[in-house]
């Protein structure tokens, strides 16, 4: 409906072009100068595009939006080991002549097209995958939920009544309905992770600075990273070794999988249900946050380093421009960067000491062939519309960075699996290892596995 609606409003918009050219022959006012500038705004101006179809979806009383915020065609370069793949890029991330738009119309505004394609896009083409369009994102990528004010919620396929998680919100939800063969996104905190986790797909942020960020849009720089979105865990293994310049390794099985027993506890019952039948079939050693650290660490005092260093990188990257510009957010977006404006920057230096002590004792801890384990989240999607805009004052997001926080503390890589279930709602399994080749490795056997005892029981 939007489409046809939008045919229809450039129609107008032309007629008003045609009708003002024609009658400012005659009547030279400066009104119809007015009407003729106007209608050269409407013809094609993103922000009056996503206002028309945020006000449609409102109209017909849905949230749920198309995954992608553009669609298009860049054929492949030549052929490589991504032939015949189709992928879509988050609207974090540049492509040629388009805007970047960041989920936020007054963002998309006064911004130029981007004058080449963001450096991992290159690499997927070069490889001869085609990239299908660019992607729904939270705005700025602020968000682990996946409703963006304006541009709605994309479908969660998996689990329709329930949010895709985000920030990278469209291009999970493009991936889980078979749209397209996987999709790239930024994660700082965890963007890419709980979306794939929420929409029963495979996620993957790599290492911290494995994969290049150029033309990625900046949010939190040490912890900013290019995720990926996998239909299956073959397409992924493939797509990062092109995107991290690796030689996948033979298959190799962990030497010890340890279980953070500790994490497990955070979780909602349902999730703990969830993940109960594929850790039954893994051959785990129970650990814990406190054996990791010494005891010199909790997961209230890992929420609390990461978001301090978090909120000062995310208002320096971005809280002069809010404060010039005054855009409208959503009221999400809106309460996450007032955390982050009244965020102290005391202590930072401190902060950034305590990372990396815990980055020495996790790399000291888990050595080589040894994978950590842990659920991806800690609560099931939640429902559609049912967070609130603060928060401080609710527990699903203080929980949940707490687990993403790991890998982003460490600068570790991280892969989630659709391993778990609860009556039909997706929960992913995750697993860190010192280095990306052997992670993707060894859970390529894991999950093969798990896969195939399921069968089995079927």
């Amino acid at each position: 409906m939007y489409s046809s609606i939008k045919k229809i409003f450039r129609y107008v918009a032309a007629i008003i072009l045609i009708l003002g050219g024609i009658v400012g022959l005659f009547i030279p006012i400066p009104g119809l100068f007015f009407l003729i500038v106007f209608g050269l705004y409407l013809f094609d101006n993103q922000w009056i595009n996503s206002k028309l179809k945020f006000i449609l979806d409102r109209f017909k009383k849905r949230k749920i939006s198309d995954p992608f915020v553009s669609h298009f065609r860049i054929s492949p370069r030549k052929e490589g080991r991504l032939k015949g793949m189709h992928f879509a890029v988050s609207d974090l991330l540049d492509i040629t002549h388009c805007k970047t738009g960041a989920g936020n119309p007054t963002w998309s505004r006064f911004q130029f097209p981007a004058a080449a394609h963001a450096f991992a896009v290159e690499q997927l083409l070069d490889e001869g995958a085609r990239c299908a369009g660019k992607t729904i994102t939270d705005e700025f990528g602020f968000s682990l939920i996946g409703e963006n004010h304006f541009f709605g919620a994309p479908l969660n396929p998996k689990a329709p009544d329930r949010v895709p998680g985000g920030a990278a919100s469209g291009a999970a939800s493009a991936v889980a309905a078979h749209l397209i063969d996987f999709a790239i996104a930024t994660d700082a905190g965890g963007a890419v992770r709980v979306p794939a986790s929420n929409c029963g797909i495979y996620g993957f942020r790599p290492s911290h600075g494995k994969i290049s960020v150029a033309g990625m849009h900046p949010f939190a720089p040490t912890f900013d990273t290019i995720g990926i979105l996998a239909k299956d865990h073959f397409t992924l293994s493939q797509v990062a070794s092109v995107l991290l310049n690796l030689t996948l390794i033979q298959k190799s099985s962990p030497l010890s999988i340890l279980w953070l027993e500790d994490a497990f506890a955070l979780c909602e019952q349902q999730v703990q249900h969830a993940l109960y039948a594929p850790l039954n079939q893994l051959n785990i050693q129970p650990t814990s946050l406190s054996q990791i650290g010494g005891g010199e660490y909790t997961w209230d005092h890992l929420l609390e380093i990461f978001t301090h260093i978090q909120f000062a990188e995310v208002w320096d990257s971005y809280g002069g421009w809010i404060e010039g510009k005054k855009p409208s957010c959503g009221p999400h977006i809106s309460a996450n960067f007032s955390v982050a404006k009244e965020s102290s920057r005391r202590g930072l230096t401190g902060a950034l000491e305590k990372r990396e002590r815990f980055s020495q004792l996790l790399r000291g801890y888990l050595g080589d062939k040894k994978l950590l384990c842990l659920p991806t989240t800690a609560s099931l999607p939640p429902l559609r519309g049912s967070l609130k805009a603060n928060r401080l004052k609710r527990d699903y997001y203080p929980r949940l960075l707490s687990l993403t926080s790991l890998s982003g503390l460490a600068a570790l890589p991280q892969i989630s699996l659709p391993l778990g279930e609860w009556q039909g709602v997706p929960v992913g399994l995750s697993f860190l290892a010192l280095d990306d080749a052997f992670l993707l490795s060894s859970t390529s056997i894991i999950d093969a596995d798990i896969i195939s005892q399921s069968r089995k029981t079927l």
